[in-house]
C-alpha cells in the first residue's frame, strides 16, 4: 500500500491534534486500549473526553494542551495510506514544525474560526515554510464552526482572507481546498455534515485522498545516490548509500561528485543480497571497479551524462531562525560545509508574502542570499532532487535556518 506523508500545519490551540485523534477513532485506526487510556487521561484532568490525547503523548503536552514534537498517526484510506505528521504550532518550536514538514508531501491546514483565534502570523508561517519545502497540495479545515453555528459565511470570509495569501506565495488554485469542520465534534471530517448543508464538497478525508492521489512531485530521472561512507566487503571496499532518484544496474559506469572521478559498478548489495539491479528508494552498497581513496560520505553518485551542478556558491531562499555569525556552517547531506559569507539580497515577509530591497535577515523571516561555501558541493533545484536542494544552516554552534536551492 503506498505511503503518502502529510503534514499537519497550524497555529497552536486550533485543534490539529483533536482532529487526528478524532479521525483515528472513525476510522477505526484508534486501538480500543488508546481510546481507553486517553479517556481515562482526560478524566484524571477533570476534562471531557479530549480526542487530541490519543495522539499526544507526551504528558507535558496533554497538561499544557501543546503538541511539542512532531509526531506520526497512519490511516489507511482506500488505496492509500495517510501518516499524518504532527508538527508543533508554537513559535518557540519552529525548528521542530520545519523537520516535520520537510517529509509532507501534501499540507493540511487547520485554522479556528472561534473567536479571539482565526488566521495568525503563525497561520501564514507554516503556510509558507510548507510551499518553500515543496509541498504544491493543499487542504484547509476551517475548524470548529460549531462555535460560529456552522455559518457559512463566517467559513467563506476566513476562505476569501487566506486565499489571497496563499496564492501570493505560489500555490495553484487547482491545488488548493478548503473544507468546514469541527475536529471535536467530528463534523465533515470522514463524513458529510447534516449541520452545514451549504457545504457542497466533499468530506475532509476524500479531500485529503484526492490531493495526495494527484500528488506527483516533480523528480529528475537521471541517477542520484547520497553516500553515507564506505565499508569493507568480501571482494573489497564498497561505498553505501541511499539511491533518491533514478535506478542503477551492474556493469554501468557512474561519475562520483564533486570529485568528478567516474567509475565501474562491479556489484551491488541490497538487504545483504547481491543484486543486477537497484532502484530509487534502496539503499545499497556498491562495489566500483576502483577504491577512491578519499572520505565518501556527502559524495553523490550519479549517471555521466546527466550530472547535477557542482559549484561553491549557491542562490538560496533561507526561512531564518538565528543569526548569521562568523562560524556559519551549511549542513549538507550529513556533511558540514563552511559558509565564507552569507549575502542576503532580499528580504520576505512570510507573513504578508513581500519582499523588499532589505538586506536584513529577519529572525522567523525569510530571505534570499548568495551563499559563498569553503568547498564545491553538487546542487539541484529543491524541486527537482530535494536532497540536492535543501541546506540546513547553523551559526556559531546554533540552528540558524534551512535555505532551498531555487
Amino acid at each position: 500500500m503506498i505511503v503518502k506523508n502529510i503534514a499537519l500545519l497550524g497555529h497552536k490551540d486550533h485543534g490539529k491534534s483533536t482532529l487526528i485523534g478524532n479521525m483515528l477513532m472513525l476510522t477505526g485506526a484508534a486501538t480500543k486500549v488508546r481510546i481507553k487510556e486517553a479517556e481515562a487521561y482526560s478524566k484524571r484532568l477533570h476534562k471531557d473526553f479530549e480526542p487530541a490525547f490519543i495522539l499526544d503523548s507526551f504528558a507535558e503536552e496533554r497538561l499544557n494542551e501543546m503538541t511539542i514534537d512532531t509526531t506520526r498517526a497512519e490511516i489507511k484510506y482506500r488505496d492509500l495510506a495517510f501518516a499524518f505528521i504532527d508538527v508543533p504550532g508554537h513559535e518557540e518550536l519552529i525548528k521542530n514544525m520545519i523537520s516535520g514538514a520537510s517529509y509532507g508531501e501534501v499540507a493540511l491546514l487547520l485554522v479556528s474560526v472561534k473567536k479571539d483565534e482565526g488566521i495568525r502570523d503563525q497561520t501564514k508561517r507554516h503556510l509558507f515554510i510548507s510551499r518553500m519545502l515543496g509541498i504544491d497540495r493543499l487542504i484547509v479545515a476551517v475548524n470548529k464552526m460549531d462555535t460560529a453555528g456552522y455559518d457559512e459565511e463566517t467559513f467563506e470570509l476566513v476562505k476569501r482572507e487566506l486565499s489571497k495569501f496563499i496564492f501570493k506565495i505560489g500555490f495553484n488554485k487547482a491545488n488548493v481546498s478548503f473544507v468546514p469542520v469541527s475536529a471535536y465534534k467530528g463534523d465533515n471530517l470522514v463524513k458529510k455534515s447534516p449541520k452545514m448543508k451549504w457545504y457542497k464538497g466533499t468530506p475532509l478525508i476524500d479531500s485529503i485522498y484526492h490531493a495526495a492521489k494527484s500528488e506527483g512531485r516533480k523528480q529528475e530521472k537521471g541517477l542520484r545516490i547520497i553516500t553515507q561512507g564506505t565499508i569493507p566487503g568480501d571482494a573489497g571496499e564498497h561505498v553505501v548509500g541511499r539511491i533518491v532518484s533514478g535506478s542503477l544496474k551492474t556493469g554501468e559506469r557512474v561519475s562520483v561528485l564533486p570529485q568528478g572521478v567516474v567509475a565501474k559498478v562491479r556489484g551491488i548489495v541490497v538487504k545483504g543480497k547481491r543484486v543486477k539491479s537497484a532502484k530509487v528508494g534502496e539503499n545499497v552498497a556498491l562495489r566500483l571497479d576502483r577504491n577512491l581513496g578519499y572520505e565518501m560520505r556527502g559524495t553523490v553518485i550519479t549517471d555521466p551524462a546527466h550530472k547535477p551542478k557542482v559549484t561553491d556558491e549557491v542562490q538560496l531562499r533561507i526561512f531564518v531562525t538565528g543569526r548569521f555569525g562568523k562560524k556559519t556552517f551549511a549542513k549538507f547531506n550529513g556533511i558540514d560545509v563552511p559558509c565564507k559569507s552569507v549575502n542576503v539580497r532580499r528580504d520576505i515577509d512570510v507573513t504578508t508574502g513581500e519582499s523588499s530591497a532589505s538586506k536584513k535577515a529577519k529572525l522567523l523571516g525569510a530571505v534570499e542570499a548568495d551563499v559563498k561555501l569553503a568547498r564545491k558541493v553538487p546542487v539541484e533545484n529543491y524541486d527537482v532532487t530535494r536532497e540536492l536542494g535543501r541546506f540546513v544552516l547553523y551559526s556559531d554552534g546554533k540552528f540558524a535556518g534551512i535555505g532551498t536551492v531555487s
